[in-house]
């Protein structure tokens, strides 16, 4: 799947009908989805709408130079109108009103010029929606936007949406889709719908290709990983060329650390665990561990990548999270043979990319045992994948059509000769062989006269 040049119309259609935007990034945003999320609200402000960037979390202090990052609100219902209606009689008039707030409690005092107003007069409801285009990056489906999504369900049925996401886990869900799985971040994707359309492409500014190199610098880790393709490696020239900061980037995200981060990364290091039967190696952080180093749960991204995908001999990497709010989340790194999407929605129906992929699971009791089970459970899974791997590879090769040894169709066999010219009956020669030492003058007679 990549982005159609209809896909790419819709999207520019829904944003000139619409004017007020709602966007959102996934729960436990990491630089990607934040980045996405600044850039589609560059470029919606710059075409004049309104703008809401929603992340309900604080964001770390590594994220903090971000183009617009001070924007970001953290509460997408700041805006709802609440509406008290008061149904005036026959020659009624309102002389004066307002409204005094005490104890929690809004009194709005309304006095009329003439005539009476009574209580069943009065009426509420919810006012018009303060968003009427949601936009969502970054994010596979949508129970990953977390209690957003729980406390706010009304938003994600009355209102449209535009997915734009990378993710080849990605559900489909919205009206409109900018989708392209071979992206490696989704900034590329947002990248790629800029430059086609070229009324978006004239709004690049350094801070736009800052905020869009940012998600490509950090999803292929500096270009390390194996989703980074030449064409990933071309968008990344082509936002240097439009002023992209890479190395403030740089900077920020891989040579800025705080005590609490590599306090944790050091717990998480003493806590390497090997499965060799199944070539799983895994570690964990704990909520107590956080505490304890005064950590947040997002300083354990990079450990994975950093240092536990750095042991060798494995197939299988993975770190396990216990978040503030319960349950553990789960970040799967695989070598080439072993699909950790598929993996991870199998064991936990998590999701993802062919080599990075995630899952969680509720909270469960002792948190080391309950690391343990997933460790044993994704080890069943893995023997099962690869079976079934085996399995279509018998199959495929069972299907293929039987070929002539000859490279000529149908060409009779040619007898082997020896260098000598002279052709061997292996089968009269070894017949009634009495020893070793007769055997081995066959295979001399076989190989010729030694050089």
């Amino acid at each position: 799947m990549s982005l159609t040049s209809s896909a790419i119309d819709a999207a520019l259609q829904a944003i000139h009908r619409h004017s007020r935007f709602l966007i959102l990034p996934h729960a436990n945003v990491d630089p990607d989805a934040i980045s996405s999320a600044l850039a589609c609200a560059y470029l919606f402000r710059a075409l004049g709408k309104d703008v809401t960037v929603v992340c309900l979390e604080s964001l770390p202090e590594t994220l903090q130079f971000l183009p617009g990052v001070e924007t970001v609100a953290r509460d997408p219902s700041a805006a709802q109108e609440f509406v008290v209606t008061l149904s005036l009689g026959e020659g009624v008039e309102v002389d004066k009103l307002r409204y005094t707030v005490e104890d929690r409690r809004v009194h709005i005092i309304v006095v009329p010029k003439n005539g009476s107003i009574h209580p069943e007069q009065v009426s509420c409801a919810d006012g018009n929606t303060p968003y009427d285009l949601l936009v969502i990056v970054d994010t596979a489906d949508l129970p990953l936007l977390g209690s957003v999504y729980t406390r706010y369900p009304h938003l994600f049925s009355t209102i449209p949406i535009l997915n734009i996401d990378h993710h080849i886990s990605n559900t489909l869900f919205g009206q409109l889709h900018l989708i392209d799985p071979t992206c490696a971040s989704t900034t590329e994707v947002l990248y790629h719908w800029v430059s086609r359309a070229p009324e978006l492409k004239k709004l690049m500014t350094a801070d736009l290709a800052t905020l869009l190199l940012t998600g490509l610098i950090t999803d292929t880790r500096s270009f390390q990983n194996p989703n980074t393709s030449p064409r990933s490696l071309e968008v990344a020239a082509a936002l240097l060329d439009s002023g992209g900061r890479q190395q403030e980037i740089i900077q920020q995200m891989y040579k800025t650390k705080p005590l609490s981060t590599l306090k944790i990364w050091g717990r998480a290091l003493s806590r390497i665990q090997v499965d060799p039967d199944a070539r799983i190696v895994w570690s964990g952080v704990s909520r107590e561990d956080l505490t304890e180093m005064a950590a947040g749960s997002r300083e354990t991204h990079g450990i994975l990548d950093e240092l536990l995908c750095t042991i060798p001999g494995a197939d299988v990497y993975v770190l396990f999270t216990e978040m503030e709010e319960g349950g553990l989340k789960a970040s799967l790194r695989t070598s080439a043979g072993v699909d950790a999407s598929a993996l991870a929605a199998r064991a936990y129906l998590g999701g993802g990319h062919p080599r990075a992929a995630g899952f969680k699971v509720p909270k469960g009791g002792n948190f080391q045992l309950q690391v343990l089970s997933c460790v044993q459970r994704l080890s069943k899974c893995l023997h099962a994948l690869r079976a079934e791997d085996d399995e279509e590879s018998h199959d495929f090769l069972l299907r293929q059509p039987l070929s002539p040894p000859s490279s000529v169709p149908n060409e009779p066999l040619q007898q082997e000769v020896s260098p000598t010219g002279t052709g061997i009956d292996i089968v009269a020669k070894m017949h009634g062989v009495p020893d070793a030492s007769k055997s081995q003058d066959i295979l001399q007679e076989l190989q010729g006269p030694a050089l």
